[in-house]
């Protein structure tokens, strides 16, 4: 029952595969592909909500019904709460308001909250696109970015990096 390369044996070789055949050592590889698709979730975010902001897509939720009423003072207050922390969605960082500021941040909140779920749920719709992206280009990216930060790492320490 022992086998030599145990049950990961072949994942292992084939990443070792990609990793020579890329030219650059599989941490580089991996570190890449984390960068990569990160950015291809904080990028398109960013744009998304701010297009749908400038488009007007408020997302106007109707009061007639209960959950939705529930929904729209539990997103006012979660977004209230970060506002303050952070200092957006139009509140100062640290500042208390009071109930006729909230008033009247309320409806530019609500449609700020409206656009930053749509932003959050396109981007997740679109996980199997952006992690496609990020395997074709984390070799470049590796070759070209990682690798020379890697290397200039090592310069400064004053040591020589492993050969592949």
């Amino acid at each position: 029952m022992s086998n030599s390369g145990g049950r990961f044996a072949p994942c292992k070789n084939a990443l070792t595969a990609i990793s020579k055949r890329a030219g650059t050592p599989l941490p580089s590889l991996v570190v890449s592909f984390a960068i990569l698709h990160e950015l291809t979730a904080i990028v398109p975010i960013v744009g998304i909500f701010y297009t749908a902001r400038g488009l007007g897509a408020d997302g106007s939720i109707d009061g007639q019904y209960w959950v939705n009423t529930r929904l729209r003072s539990w997103g006012e207050k979660w977004a209230g709460r970060v506002g303050r922390r952070y200092g957006v969605f139009g509140f100062e960082k640290g500042k208390v308001v009071d109930q006729t500021q909230a008033r009247e941040l309320s409806g530019k909140l609500a449609g700020d909250v409206a656009n930053a779920v749509l932003a959050y749920g396109a981007v997740k719709a679109l996980l199997p696109v952006r992690i496609g992206i990020s395997l074709y280009l984390s070799p470049m990216f590796s070759r070209t970015v990682v690798e020379l930060i890697r290397l200039g790492g090592f310069r400064l320490l004053g040591r020589r990096p492993k050969s592949m």
